[in-house]
């Protein structure tokens, strides 16, 4: 324990002398120091707010930072968070001195702008998740093209299984070597399907062991629009010529999905 950091314990102690402002919790050879240091800083409406900070100074204290810990009954969990993570920056600032009393009188007069600066950050992310959430609302389409179905039978079982489940609709298209699962739902029953169709053990590896879906790439995902035709089913179905697939995609409004991404694959 380096003498630097027992004399800011003493000069800590002496300033914040009065009742419940400052409380010795520890002072150990091995562990270092602990303190806690409880001040009234003003907040952003004026009203006063009891700030609670726990420091521990390590014993290799000023050259490593100090622990910090801040509790407040007039702040939140992710304000205090907030309110530590300013602190920790300030500390830096002044890596390799004594800085418990710097960082007390640095939070006394900004504790205001931090708070309020959190405040804002909350509101902004709030606001971004509701406009996600906007974005999700409504009919998704994504287009899939998987590689290669060893077990076919199966496969195609537990596609319609999952589509069921999930109240997707679409089609699993099969013209020559292509295979294609065109999608229509809500944003999540596509993501859930998804994380099915990439973890589960949906086909057998070419010694006839249960394998995972390797070989999926998702071709597009996109919102609907009122020119797409909504499928009532999911349906399984196989195309004897690309005249043919190409009609069942500008049936449902998506000749611009199949120049632009089908007709891409097989080129």
């Amino acid at each position: 324990m380096s003498d630097l950091a027992l004399e800011e314990l003493s000069a800590i102690s002496a300033i914040y002398c009065g009742k419940d402002e400052c409380e010795v919790l520890e002072v150990s050879e091995t562990e270092g120091i602990s303190f806690r240091i409880q001040t009234t800083v003003k907040g952003p409406s004026g009203a006063d707010i009891l700030l609670k900070l726990l420091f521990h100074l390590p014993i290799s204290y000023p050259s490593s930072l100090p622990n910090i810990s801040v509790n407040s009954e007039q702040l939140t969990r992710t304000q205090c968070m907030a309110v530590k993570g300013r602190l920790l920056e300030e500390a830096k600032r002044h890596f390799s001195q004594p800085m418990v009393h710097e960082l007390i009188l640095w939070i006394q007069q900004n504790l205001k702008h931090v708070v309020e600066q959190t405040e804002t950050s909350v509101c902004r992310r709030e606001s971004t998740l509701s406009i996600d959430a906007a974005e999700d609302d409504g009919i998704w389409i994504v287009l899939l093209h998987l590689d290669h179905m060893r077990a076919k039978g199966k496969y195609v079982k537990t596609v319609e299984k999952w589509c069921t489940d999930l109240k997707l609709t679409g089609r699993l298209m099969f013209m020559g070597k292509m295979i294609l699962i065109l999608l229509q739902g809500d944003r999540k029953s596509i993501k859930d399907y998804l994380v099915l169709q990439k973890t589960s053990k949906v086909d057998v590896d070419s010694s006839g062991k249960k394998c995972k879906e390797k070989m999926i790439s998702v071709l597009s995902e996109t919102k609907a629009q009122a020119a797409h035709r909504r499928f009532q089913a999911f349906e399984v179905k196989e195309y004897s010529t690309l005249d043919e697939l190409q009609n069942e995609f500008e049936a449902a409004g998506l000749a611009e999905l199949f120049s632009g991404f089908v007709l891409a694959r097989l080129k």
